[in-house]
């Protein structure tokens, strides 16, 4: 690897992690292919990642200049001379940041999980201990199922608790609102967010979303996601009840509201939810193309860089 080498990744880095994410935000195509859109965007944020420490790797590289061997042949103060002291102070820095974001991503990570672990296991013992639900006197047959809480207030309420212990909460008030079939729509959104295990995906964007310096990641990126796991949701749910129930009940619970950790029914996205549902399905050629845009973005510099520094550890192995 080289001092091109390293370039590259670092503008590629930066613009997967600024400039394509913001335009991929503003498209219309991922509400048709909600799950190819919902892969690539997975495949953009890994490629980013690795193309961070691609370019770290690769400085480090010429900081500690490999030997026939694949073993070090110089200090990282050994190399001043030779590349002057403006450039190696800029590849250290660069090296430096890089190592910085790989500890804030392995940080943000584990904070998030602990952190959102924790709200959900005390919101699941509150729900728990305010349940109204009478399985004995019920009138949706539904309701019956042991995941299920009902609160005691006049507001319609509807959103999933995921992890071991799953838990839907609906309201009194969202159970006076729908009918049996809306009630059964929203059931099946929140249940296919705990089935898919939508909230992993959305974990996994908030730790790289905090991972990331403020100048460089998109804001549009972690709420792109948030509504593509909707959509999805959505599909599911329609496939159960039809469209009209769904859309009937999303409107109801639009302005529901949900802790930090759930996955609430309603939300800023309810208006373009519910559009959809009444527009062309998906489309085969769009999700084929984002499938493909996936593997190219996320395959070709993963084996460009992979490549490189396998031959340095067989050399350092052999």
């Amino acid at each position: 690897m080289n001092s091109t080498t390293a370039l590259v990744f670092a503008i590629l880095a930066l613009i997967l992690a600024g400039p394509v994410p913001a335009m991929l935000a503003r498209a219309s195509w991922p509400y048709r292919s909600p799950r190819a859109a919902l892969v690539l965007w997975q495949a953009i944020a890994l490629a980013a990642v690795l193309s961070a420490f691609s370019s770290g790797l690769a400085i480090g590289g010429l900081l500690l200049v490999p030997g026939p061997d694949g073993r070090p042949t110089t200090a990282p103060t050994d190399e001043i001379d030779a590349l002057g002291l403006p450039l190696w102070t800029l590849y250290v820095v660069v090296l430096a940041i890089t190592l910085g974001i790989g500890a804030k991503l392995m940080f943000s990570v584990a904070q998030v999980a602990v952190r959102t672990r924790r709200r959900r296991s005390r919101h699941r013992m509150l729900v728990d201990l305010l349940d109204r639900t009478d399985k004995s006197d019920n009138p949706f047959r539904s309701l019956r199922d042991a995941d299920i809480r009902v609160l005691d207030a006049a507001e319609p309420i509807a959103y999933c608790l995921p992890g071991l212990r799953q838990r839907v909460v609906l309201s009194r008030g969202t159970l006076a609102s729908l009918s049996e079939a809306e009630v059964t729509a929203i059931l099946s959104h929140e249940r296919s967010h705990l089935r898919s295990r939508h909230d992993l995906v959305l974990e996994a964007f908030t730790a790289v979303n905090e991972a990331f310096p403020r100048i460089v990641r998109s804001k549009s990126a972690l709420s792109s996601v948030q509504l593509l796991v909707e959509l999805l949701a959505n599909d599911t749910a329609v496939k159960v009840t039809g469209p009209t129930p769904l859309a009937r009940a999303l409107v109801t619970c639009a302005g529901s509201t949900a802790p930090r950790g759930a996955m609430a029914a309603g939300g800023p996205h309810t208006l373009i939810r519910v559009q959809r549902l009444s527009g062309p399905g998906s489309d085969v050629r769009i999700a084929a193309v984002a499938y493909l845009a996936a593997v190219v973005i996320l395959v070709l510099p993963t084996i460009y860089v992979a490549m490189p520094w396998l031959e340095e550890l067989s050399k350092l192995l052999g």
